[in-house]
């Protein structure tokens, strides 16, 4: 939470640097904020997916971590690290600190979500060997779920898939081309399956409905996410000098990528609506529908509007691609780590099935201020996209405004979503705030 706290602060200082480009006066340079910004996302959902595997494997199994020590390790590993590299960006020039790191023996820098110095991302491979090493030898003493093997199925894509950061080559659509490997076949891939595996998991939790139903949606929405997401890397391939067919291949399948969200959604509502108990923890399961809506909303439908190669061709890359980015990110993964938070944290810390009610108003609270800002974050954005690509690249005369021309007459869209950030920020400290309220007990 703190790590996530941060990314909103740096989001909010870049949305300023938008509009009024020395706020800081060139102390945090727009480039390292935007760095520390998505970094901060990256390393905040890898802590939560890691916390939620700890948490769900063991319990999934019917048998005790493998070794607990082993987690303690890795996490202090992977916190230094990761605040390591976030302060190298903001104290140290971003070619002082590859010249520091010796990326000159092995280049991997440079690259937007991979800008980690080799050391780190090498660190981030011992982590994640350590962590599937510990995972692993847990499911293998105990049960076999389906939960479990999705699960573990996508932590092994995220390890195996980041791999493809350490190849880095000269040639720019070469490098594009496999840079997609990570940052497509993670989130629109093998994060799937993660986000799969926790909704599935606190779906039976808080509504008692039979594990066989749940884990035969599961396997549904898992297969339609994989033959969709893997073919619809695709969509990025279009301007990269790579065959026509990918015109063909990435907008067929990227058409179909919404499908397995519209399933989440069908799934989510059917399983609460044939819930056999009624769960305390009001919150869960209000984190639990609305990951599956957002992630609907954000990956699939803003995911839709602008993927097809014809339409593409005048959007690639305008202030539309960050109104999906944003919504996408949310909605499949910073609220599906929320939904398994607050199923789990009354628990953890003993309090039982759920928080009390005064804390559970003020979680949902948290969720409709930082759910109803991100919606309007996406429309905001979303409007300064579509004007973009009125303005700056419709016209095929010389009426075309230049880039810093447009970004002028889009300044008020901008505005608007400084202000809607703030009330996000607004929704992520009541959130926070939930985990401080307790009842007092009866002497």
């Amino acid at each position: 939470m703190i790590l996530f706290v941060g990314q909103i602060l740096f989001g909010l200082l870049m949305g300023l640097q938008y509009v009024i480009g020395d706020i800081v006066g060139g102390l945090i340079p727009f480039n390292v904020a935007r760095m520390v910004h998505t970094n901060l996302l990256i390393v905040w959902l890898l802590f939560g997916f890691m916390g939620a595997a700890y948490y769900m494997v063991p319990e999934e199994a019917e048998t005790e971590l493998y070794s607990p020590k082993l987690a303690m390790v890795l996490f202090w590993i992977f916190a230094a690290a990761g605040v390591a590299t976030i302060l190298g960006y903001l104290l140290v020039p971003y070619s002082t600190l590859a010249h520091f790191t010796m990326n000159d023996l092995w280049p991997t820098m440079g690259r937007e979500f991979l800008e980690q110095p080799t050391i780190t991302k090498i660190g981030i491979v011992v982590v994640a060997l350590g962590f599937l090493f510990n995972l692993g030898m847990t499911v293998l003493k105990g049960r076999k779920t389906a939960i479990n093997m999705v699960l573990m199925t996508g932590l092994i894509g995220l390890a195996v898939f980041f791999l493809f950061a350490f190849y880095n080559p000269t040639n720019l659509a070469l490098d594009k081309y496999f840079w997609w490997f990570v940052v497509h076949l993670w989130v629109e891939g093998v994060w799937e399956l993660i986000m799969g595996a926790i909704l599935a998991y606190v779906l039976i939790k808080v509504t008692g409905v039979d594990r066989e139903v749940i884990e035969k949606w599961l396997y549904v929405i898992i297969a339609m996410a994989l033959i969709s997401g893997i073919l619809g890397t695709g969509h990025h391939f279009y301007w990269l000098m790579t065959p026509e067919y990918w015109q063909w291949v990435g907008s067929v399948f990227s058409a179909l990528e919404p499908l397995p969200f519209f399933a989440m959604v069908l799934y989510a509502f059917n399983m609460v609506n044939r819930r056999r108990r009624e769960h305390p923890n009001k919150a869960a399961t209000l984190w639990a529908l609305g990951t599956a809506v957002m992630a609907f909303l954000g990956a699939g439908v803003w995911g839709f509007l602008h993927t097809l190669s014809f339409v593409n061709y005048y959007t690639h890359g305008s202030q539309i691609t960050a109104a999906h980015g944003h919504m996408a990110f949310y909605g499949a993964y910073a609220m599906i780590v929320m939904t398994i938070m607050s199923y789990a944290m009354p628990k953890l810390r003993g309090i039982g099935e759920a928080n009390c009610n005064k804390s559970q108003v003020v979680e949902m609270w948290g969720f409709w201020l930082m759910t109803v800002a991100m919606v309007f974050i996406t429309l905001f954005l979303t409007g300064a996209g579509i004007l973009q690509v009125w303005l700056q690249r419709l016209p095929e005369s010389g009426e075309a405004l230049s880039f810093m021309a447009t970004q002028d007459k889009l300044a008020i869209f901008y505005w608007l979503r400084e202000i809607a950030g703030v009330i996000f920020l607004l929704g992520l400290i009541a959130y926070i705030y939930s985990f401080f309220i307790t009842e007092k007990k009866a002497v």
